[in-house]
């Protein structure tokens, strides 16, 4: 980032950020990798249940609308329906994690850090279920990170389970 003519180093929180953002779409992708296509897109017969391809998809939902339309004030609409009826496989999956991936880096260098604690509600249409509630761009940005974790978890169970089901 570049003010007054020098080269501002990033804020030190928000590198962490990204980086654990960031890994969390890489572990993703590692944890889909050797998949087939219809491994990674098995349901689960629960109630609810979603394949791997639609809660990875879905990470990557809430990562674009949390970190570059909440944090960065990206122009950002979110189709949420649309990451819960998505399927496609592990090519598809790997270009979307990697474009998310560099998206990330480059709107989070540009944030101004000095705005990481100021609070404001940010739109329904971004925020996903429920009543959005306020809260800072540094919550927010721990929030992308509680979020890409706990849905890994569910990803490696499914995909353990898919290998079950759908032998390749």
């Amino acid at each position: 980032m570049i003010r007054d003519g020098k080269v501002a180093r990033v804020n030190p929180d928000v590198e962490t950020y990204g980086y654990y953002i960031r890994k969390q779409i890489s572990s993703i992708e590692d944890c889909l990798r050797g998949l087939s296509e219809e491994q990674i897109n098995w349901k689960p017969s629960v109630d609810g249940g979603n394949s791997a391809f639609v809660i990875a998809t879905h990470v990557l939902g809430n990562a674009r609308a949390w970190v570059l339309g909440i944090v960065c004030g990206e122009d950002i609409r979110r189709n949420r329906p649309a990451e819960f009826a998505s399927s496609g496989s592990f090519s598809d999956f790997e270009k979307a994690a990697q474009e998310m991936r560099g998206r990330i880096q480059a709107a989070l260098r540009q944030l101004d850090a000095s705005r990481l604690d100021e609070r404001f509600r940010p739109p329904q249409e971004l925020w996903g279920e429920g009543e959005p509630q306020e809260l800072s761009r540094r919550s927010a940005l721990a929030d992308v990170l509680e979020h890409a974790s706990i849905h890994l978890g569910q990803i490696q169970l499914t995909r353990d389970l898919a290998r079950r089901a759908v032998p390749s």
